[in-house]
Order: C-alpha cells, then sequence, then structure tokens
C-alpha cells in the first residue's frame, strides 16, 4: 500500500463506516423515539401508503361512530318519550271506561273530562318535546325517516323511522279537542283510544327494533376500528425492545468507529520517521 500524506484510505474507511454507524444510530433512535418503524414515506414508501389509507378508514369510521351514537340518542329520547305516552293512553282509558257511566252526576262527568282533556295535553307536550339535538321523531317534523351514516365511504345508512305520536295524527286518531262529557263522545273517544294503544305500541316496537339494530351496528363498528388500528400497528410500530438493544450495539460500534478513525489519522506520523537523520 502506497504510504501519502495527501492519501489515507484507510482514515477514509474508518470514516465510512463511522458515517454508516452515526446514520443508523439516528434510524434507531427516531423510532425509539416516535415508536414507529415507518414514520415517513422515505422508511418504505408502500407501506406507508396502505397505513395512510388505514389511517384514513379510521378517521372515518369515528365520523360514523358520532352519527351512530346521534342516533343511539335519538331513539333513547324517543322511546322514553313513546312509552310515557303509552302510560298515558293508559290512564286514558282508565277515564274514558269510566265516562260511559250513565249513573254519573253532572259534577262527576266534568272532573272526569277534566283529568281526560289535563292528560291529552301532558301527550301533547310529551310528542313536542322529545327532542335531541334538533330531532323529533315523535312530532311529524321530520318526515318519514331521518338517516344515518353506516360506513366509512358514506354510501350506506341506517334509518330510524319517524313515528307521529301527535295528537289526531295516523297512530293516535284522538283529537287534541276530544271530549268525554257525555256518554256518546265517551264512547267514540274509546273505540279510536284503542286503535291508537294498538298503534303507538308498534310504533315503539318498530322504534326498538330499529335501536337495537344501531346499537349491533356502533358496536361493529367500534370492533371494526380495534382492528383496523391493530392492522396499523403490525404495519408500522417499532419492536422497541430490539430498538433497545440495537441502540445500545450501535453506541459501541461508534465508540469503535471513532477510535478507528483516530488510529487511522495517526498512520501518516510515520512518514516522519523516514526523514530523520
Amino acid at each position: 500500500m502506497t504510504i501519502s500524506v495527501h492519501t489515507n484510505k484507510s482514515a477514509l474507511i474508518a470514516l465510512q463506516n463511522l458515517n454508516k454507524t452515526n446514520d443508523e444510530l439516528g434510524e434507531v433512535q427516531n423510532r425509539i423515539n416516535t415508536g414507529l418503524r415507518i414514520a415517513s414515506a422515505k422508511d418504505n414508501a408502500a407501506v406507508w401508503a396502505i397505513a395512510q389509507g388505514q389511517r384514513a378508514d379510521i378517521g372515518a369510521l369515528g365520523a360514523v361512530k358520532m352519527s351512530l351514537e346521534r342516533a343511539h340518542s335519538i331513539a333513547e329520547v324517543s322511546m322514553t318519550a313513546g312509552e310515557s305516552i303509552s302510560d298515558l293512553l293508559v290512564q286514558l282509558k282508565e277515564k274514558v271506561v269510566a265516562a260511559m257511566d250513565t249513573s254519573l252526576d253532572p259534577t262527576s262527568r266534568t272532573a272526569l273530562n277534566s283529568d281526560f282533556k289535563s292528560i291529552l295535553r301532558q301527550i301533547a307536550q310529551i310528542s313536542g318535546n322529545a327532542e335531541f339535538d334538533g330531532a323529533n321523531l315523535l312530532n311529524g317534523s321530520l318526515g318519514a325517516n331521518i338517516q344515518f351514516l353506516a360506513n366509512a365511504d358514506a354510501n350506506s345508512k341506517i334509518t330510524l323511522s319517524s313515528q307521529n305520536l301527535s295528537l289526531g295524527g295516523a297512530i293516535i286518531t284522538i283529537a287534541a279537542t276530544a271530549s268525554i262529557n257525555t256518554v256518546t263522545n265517551a264512547t267514540t273517544v274509546l273505540t279510536a283510544l284503542n286503535t291508537s294503544i294498538s298503534a303507538v305500541n308498534q310504533a315503539l316496537g318498530n322504534l326498538g327494533s330499529q335501536a337495537k339494530q344501531i346499537d349491533a351496528h356502533t358496536a361493529f363498528v367500534s370492533k371494526l376500528t380495534d382492528v383496523l388500528e391493530t392492522g396499523v400497528g403490525s404495519l408500522v410500530d417499532a419492536d422497541l425492545a430490539k430498538e433497545s438493544a440495537r441502540l445500545q450495539a450501535l453506541q459501541v460500534q461508534q465508540q469503535l468507529g471513532a477510535q478507528a478513525l483516530s488510529i487511522a489519522n495517526q498512520a501518516p506520523q510515520v512518514i516522519l520517521q523516514l526523514f530523520q537523520n
């Protein structure tokens, strides 16, 4: 090997190896700091792109879950209000049947009619106030139904059907102005009331079925999100135990590389001995 004061091949090789070790050490430290084996596209473009796509789906599923949770809340409010209305209809039947008693004196009949109208007002108040986040399924304000997100592409929906429990509607056919001040009126109201009780129970059954579907789909979306997050983790997460061992090895290599470079830099000192007297 040529001995030259201008070119020190051993030092160049030692420097290259030290630089390589430093680069590897920086990569390991970055993995430990971020917890990611693939933190950017330059680490592995294909895997990073796949992970980003999955992260986008996870974010979209978060929006779906929020939509479904809103649907759950609306359904719960509606069912609670609907059950209260059903209970009030049962109370109405008691008043109506009592009003069909021909032996009642005018004072008692007036009292029954007053109670009857009071219950009707309660039903109207409940159906009008059964609202969550601006949505009311029981007062007919939403039309046929309300739809919520069901998947990450927003091309599938889950539906809550409107159940109009307003007085004088298709389900509760008793008018808000109904009266049981006579036996004849009470008889007419009883027919409508029996039909209304059956219709309200059916409407609540429909709401309950849809609420159950929403809860089941919410659970599925939650599990799907967990699976996707696990999948992304397996693609990009760093094995910190392995990286810790690698870090220690590279730190030793770095120290040895520095010493090797120092030794190589001293090689040209041999030239001085050639010119000694």
